[in-house]
Protein backbone atom coordinates (compact mmCIF):
# COMPACT_ATOMS: atom_id res chain seq x y z
CA UNK A 1 0.00 0.00 0.00
CA UNK A 2 1.44 3.29 -1.38
CA UNK A 3 0.52 6.44 1.21
CA UNK A 4 0.41 9.74 -1.01
CA UNK A 5 0.20 12.50 1.28
CA UNK A 6 -0.12 16.15 1.55
CA UNK A 7 -2.01 19.41 3.14
CA UNK A 8 -5.02 20.53 1.03
CA UNK A 9 -4.32 22.16 -1.73
CA UNK A 10 -1.12 20.46 -2.48
CA UNK A 11 -1.87 18.88 -5.94
CA UNK A 12 -2.91 15.04 -4.73
CA UNK A 13 -6.51 15.26 -6.39
CA UNK A 14 -4.98 16.92 -9.49
CA UNK A 15 -2.01 14.54 -9.95
CA UNK A 16 -4.50 11.35 -9.44
CA UNK A 17 -7.13 13.27 -12.13
CA UNK A 18 -4.18 13.81 -14.48
CA UNK A 19 -3.15 9.97 -13.89
CA UNK A 20 -6.79 9.12 -14.53
CA UNK A 21 -6.98 11.36 -17.85
CA UNK A 22 -10.05 13.57 -16.40
CA UNK A 23 -7.58 16.65 -16.58
CA UNK A 24 -4.37 17.54 -19.06
CA UNK A 25 -0.74 18.47 -17.27
CA UNK A 26 0.23 21.84 -18.85
CA UNK A 27 4.00 19.94 -18.62
CA UNK A 28 5.80 16.67 -17.89
CA UNK A 29 5.32 13.19 -18.05
CA UNK A 30 2.97 10.63 -16.10
CA UNK A 31 2.84 7.11 -16.49
CA UNK A 32 0.75 4.08 -15.28
CA UNK A 33 2.25 0.41 -15.32
CA UNK A 34 5.26 1.83 -17.58
CA UNK A 35 2.89 3.33 -20.20
CA UNK A 36 2.46 7.21 -20.94
CA UNK A 37 -1.16 8.18 -20.01
CA UNK A 38 -3.29 10.19 -20.96
CA UNK A 39 -2.32 8.98 -24.21
CA UNK A 40 -2.31 4.85 -23.41
CA UNK A 41 -5.21 5.48 -21.55
CA UNK A 42 -7.32 2.91 -23.15
CA UNK A 43 -4.49 0.48 -22.63
CA UNK A 44 -4.37 0.27 -18.61
CA UNK A 45 -7.48 1.77 -17.46
CA UNK A 46 -8.75 -1.76 -17.32
CA UNK A 47 -6.40 -2.38 -14.80
CA UNK A 48 -7.39 0.74 -12.61
CA UNK A 49 -10.03 1.32 -10.13
CA UNK A 50 -10.68 4.95 -8.53
CA UNK A 51 -12.85 6.33 -6.25
CA UNK A 52 -12.22 10.17 -6.39
CA UNK A 53 -13.77 12.72 -4.06
CA UNK A 54 -17.64 11.81 -3.37
CA UNK A 55 -19.37 8.77 -5.10
CA UNK A 56 -22.53 9.50 -7.58
CA UNK A 57 -25.22 6.67 -7.78
CA UNK A 58 -28.81 6.87 -8.25
CA UNK A 59 -30.18 8.12 -4.98
CA UNK A 60 -33.83 5.85 -4.97
CA UNK A 61 -32.25 2.48 -6.27
CA UNK A 62 -30.22 -0.14 -3.41
CA UNK A 63 -27.14 -0.78 -3.40
CA UNK A 64 -26.94 -3.90 -5.31
CA UNK A 65 -29.13 -2.21 -8.76
CA UNK A 66 -26.83 0.61 -8.32
CA UNK A 67 -23.45 -1.95 -8.59
CA UNK A 68 -25.65 -4.22 -11.44
CA UNK A 69 -25.91 -1.07 -13.62
CA UNK A 70 -22.64 -0.13 -13.28
CA UNK A 71 -21.26 -4.21 -14.28
CA UNK A 72 -23.64 -4.50 -17.13
CA UNK A 73 -21.88 -1.08 -18.46
CA UNK A 74 -18.68 -2.67 -17.52
CA UNK A 75 -19.23 -6.29 -19.57
CA UNK A 76 -18.59 -7.48 -15.74
CA UNK A 77 -20.53 -10.23 -14.23
CA UNK A 78 -23.09 -10.21 -11.60
CA UNK A 79 -21.41 -12.83 -10.06
CA UNK A 80 -18.81 -9.73 -9.37
CA UNK A 81 -21.17 -7.69 -7.86
CA UNK A 82 -21.99 -10.12 -4.95
CA UNK A 83 -18.31 -10.58 -4.42
CA UNK A 84 -17.38 -6.89 -4.21
CA UNK A 85 -20.94 -6.13 -1.95
CA UNK A 86 -19.92 -8.96 0.64
CA UNK A 87 -15.87 -7.44 0.56
CA UNK A 88 -16.83 -4.14 1.46
CA UNK A 89 -19.80 -5.41 4.32
CA UNK A 90 -23.00 -4.27 2.56
CA UNK A 91 -24.38 -7.61 1.03
CA UNK A 92 -26.88 -7.24 4.30
CA UNK A 93 -28.09 -3.87 2.96
CA UNK A 94 -27.76 -4.47 -0.32
CA UNK A 95 -31.26 -3.83 -1.41
CA UNK A 96 -31.76 -0.50 0.67
CA UNK A 97 -31.80 2.73 -1.03
CA UNK A 98 -28.31 4.51 -2.03
CA UNK A 99 -29.65 8.05 -0.44
CA UNK A 100 -30.50 5.81 3.08
CA UNK A 101 -27.02 4.86 3.31
CA UNK A 102 -24.51 6.19 6.32
CA UNK A 103 -21.45 8.34 4.81
CA UNK A 104 -19.66 5.34 5.37
CA UNK A 105 -21.73 3.28 3.43
CA UNK A 106 -21.73 5.30 0.48
CA UNK A 107 -17.94 5.54 0.88
CA UNK A 108 -18.17 1.54 0.88
CA UNK A 109 -20.21 1.39 -2.00
CA UNK A 110 -18.24 3.58 -3.94
CA UNK A 111 -14.97 1.26 -3.60
CA UNK A 112 -16.77 -1.84 -4.51
CA UNK A 113 -17.74 0.26 -7.61
CA UNK A 114 -13.93 0.79 -7.77
CA UNK A 115 -13.30 -2.92 -7.22
CA UNK A 116 -15.85 -4.51 -9.85
CA UNK A 117 -13.15 -5.13 -12.65
CA UNK A 118 -10.70 -6.82 -10.12
CA UNK A 119 -8.26 -3.93 -10.60
CA UNK A 120 -4.58 -3.90 -10.29
CA UNK A 121 -4.37 -0.91 -8.64
CA UNK A 122 -6.76 0.58 -6.81
CA UNK A 123 -6.78 4.66 -6.25
CA UNK A 124 -8.80 5.87 -3.33
CA UNK A 125 -8.63 9.56 -2.81
CA UNK A 126 -9.64 11.09 0.50
CA UNK A 127 -11.69 7.89 1.30
CA UNK A 128 -12.09 9.22 4.96
CA UNK A 129 -13.33 12.76 4.02
CA UNK A 130 -16.12 14.24 5.53
CA UNK A 131 -16.88 10.77 7.67
CA UNK A 132 -17.54 10.70 11.48
CA UNK A 133 -15.80 8.65 13.87
CA UNK A 134 -17.41 5.60 13.02
CA UNK A 135 -17.11 6.03 9.22
CA UNK A 136 -13.74 6.93 9.31
CA UNK A 137 -13.12 3.26 11.28
CA UNK A 138 -15.20 1.03 8.76
CA UNK A 139 -13.44 2.15 5.78
CA UNK A 140 -10.26 2.80 7.57
CA UNK A 141 -10.68 -1.38 8.05
CA UNK A 142 -12.19 -2.05 4.50
CA UNK A 143 -9.05 -0.25 2.93
CA UNK A 144 -6.51 -2.21 5.44
CA UNK A 145 -7.85 -5.04 4.62
CA UNK A 146 -8.01 -5.07 0.41
CA UNK A 147 -3.98 -3.58 1.55
CA UNK A 148 -3.41 -7.46 3.55
CA UNK A 149 -5.23 -9.28 0.29
CA UNK A 150 -2.14 -8.26 -1.64
CA UNK A 151 -4.04 -9.25 -5.04
CA UNK A 152 -4.40 -5.05 -5.69
CA UNK A 153 -2.10 -2.56 -4.66
CA UNK A 154 -3.40 0.32 -2.79
CA UNK A 155 -2.74 4.34 -3.88
CA UNK A 156 -4.34 5.99 -0.82
CA UNK A 157 -4.40 10.05 -0.87
CA UNK A 158 -5.25 11.98 1.97
CA UNK A 159 -4.65 14.42 4.71
CA UNK A 160 -4.85 12.65 7.60
CA UNK A 161 -2.05 10.78 8.98
CA UNK A 162 -3.19 8.44 11.89
CA UNK A 163 -3.38 5.14 10.08
CA UNK A 164 -0.66 5.46 7.38
CA UNK A 165 2.21 4.42 9.02
CA UNK A 166 0.48 1.74 10.26
CA UNK A 167 -0.50 0.28 6.80
CA UNK A 168 1.81 1.80 4.19
CA UNK A 169 4.70 0.17 2.64
CA UNK A 170 5.69 3.15 1.26
CA UNK A 171 4.72 7.13 0.90
CA UNK A 172 5.33 10.19 -0.86
CA UNK A 173 4.92 13.55 0.62
CA UNK A 174 3.59 16.45 -1.23
CA UNK A 175 3.87 20.00 -1.13
CA UNK A 176 2.94 23.17 -2.93
CA UNK A 177 2.84 21.13 -6.05
CA UNK A 178 6.07 19.13 -5.36
CA UNK A 179 7.13 15.53 -4.29
CA UNK A 180 9.50 16.52 -1.35
CA UNK A 181 9.94 12.91 0.11
CA UNK A 182 8.91 9.27 -1.25
CA UNK A 183 10.07 5.99 -0.67
CA UNK A 184 9.59 3.03 1.59
CA UNK A 185 7.80 4.62 5.12
CA UNK A 186 11.04 3.25 7.12
CA UNK A 187 13.76 5.24 4.90
CA UNK A 188 11.33 8.66 5.01
CA UNK A 189 11.52 8.13 8.84
CA UNK A 190 15.24 7.97 9.26
CA UNK A 191 15.38 11.02 7.23
CA UNK A 192 14.23 13.21 9.80
CA UNK A 193 15.40 13.52 13.44
CA UNK A 194 13.79 15.20 17.18
CA UNK A 195 16.68 15.78 18.87
CA UNK A 196 14.51 14.68 21.46
CA UNK A 197 16.10 12.02 24.42
CA UNK A 198 13.87 9.88 26.43
CA UNK A 199 15.07 9.95 30.21
CA UNK A 200 14.29 7.58 33.04
CA UNK A 201 15.44 7.32 36.63
CA UNK A 202 14.42 6.10 39.80
CA UNK A 203 13.56 9.70 41.03
CA UNK A 204 12.12 11.21 37.82
CA UNK A 205 11.11 14.50 39.61
CA UNK A 206 14.34 15.05 41.33
CA UNK A 207 15.86 14.20 38.08
CA UNK A 208 13.49 16.83 36.11
CA UNK A 209 14.70 19.40 38.68
CA UNK A 210 18.50 18.84 38.43
CA UNK A 211 18.10 18.89 34.33
CA UNK A 212 16.26 22.32 34.59
CA UNK A 213 19.27 23.68 36.70
CA UNK A 214 21.71 22.30 34.32
CA UNK A 215 19.53 24.20 31.58
CA UNK A 216 18.47 21.69 29.40
CA UNK A 217 13.90 21.71 28.26
CA UNK A 218 12.78 18.96 30.09
CA UNK A 219 8.72 17.44 30.00
CA UNK A 220 7.18 14.65 31.09
CA UNK A 221 5.78 12.17 28.71
CA UNK A 222 4.36 8.94 29.24
CA UNK A 223 6.09 7.93 32.49
CA UNK A 224 9.75 9.05 31.38
CA UNK A 225 11.38 12.54 30.93
CA UNK A 226 11.65 13.63 27.51
CA UNK A 227 14.63 16.26 27.10
CA UNK A 228 14.50 18.39 23.70
CA UNK A 229 17.19 19.35 21.43
CA UNK A 230 19.94 17.81 23.34
CA UNK A 231 23.29 18.04 21.17
CA UNK A 232 25.23 15.68 23.66
CA UNK A 233 23.71 13.01 25.50
CA UNK A 234 26.68 12.90 28.16
CA UNK A 235 25.66 16.10 29.27
CA UNK A 236 22.57 14.84 30.38
CA UNK A 237 24.50 11.81 32.01
CA UNK A 238 26.95 13.71 33.86
CA UNK A 239 24.65 16.45 34.94
CA UNK A 240 22.45 13.70 36.64
CA UNK A 241 25.82 11.87 38.03
CA UNK A 242 26.78 14.55 39.70
CA UNK A 243 23.75 14.96 41.92
CA UNK A 244 23.82 10.49 42.40
CA UNK A 245 20.71 10.27 39.87
CA UNK A 246 21.40 7.22 37.68
CA UNK A 247 19.68 5.99 34.21
CA UNK A 248 17.66 3.33 33.64
CA UNK A 249 17.02 4.32 30.23
CA UNK A 250 18.90 6.76 27.88
CA UNK A 251 17.77 6.58 24.45
CA UNK A 252 16.71 9.00 21.21
CA UNK A 253 13.17 9.60 20.24
CA UNK A 254 12.64 8.69 16.68
CA UNK A 255 10.49 11.11 14.36
CA UNK A 256 7.87 9.84 13.53
CA UNK A 257 5.21 10.26 10.09
CA UNK A 258 3.32 13.01 11.36
CA UNK A 259 6.53 15.29 12.61
CA UNK A 260 8.27 14.05 9.18
CA UNK A 261 5.07 15.84 7.74
CA UNK A 262 5.16 19.21 9.45
CA UNK A 263 8.64 19.58 8.81
CA UNK A 264 8.50 18.95 4.92
CA UNK A 265 5.59 20.84 4.14
CA UNK A 266 5.97 23.79 6.40
CA UNK A 267 5.55 27.37 4.56
CA UNK A 268 9.21 28.49 3.92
Amino acid sequence: MHGFLGPNGSGKTTTIRMLLGLVRADAGELRLFGQPVPRALPAVIDSVGALVETPLFFPNFGGRLNLRLLADTAGVSRSRVEECLELVGLRERAEDRFKGYSLGMKQRLGIAAALLKEPRLLILDEPSNGLDPAGIREVRELIQQLGRDGRTTVFLSSHLLAEFQQVCDSVSILARGRCVATGPVDSVLAGGTTGDLRVRVPDQRRAQLVLDEAGFTVTEDAGSLRVHGVTDPADITRALVKKRLYLTELSPIAADLELIFLELTAQP
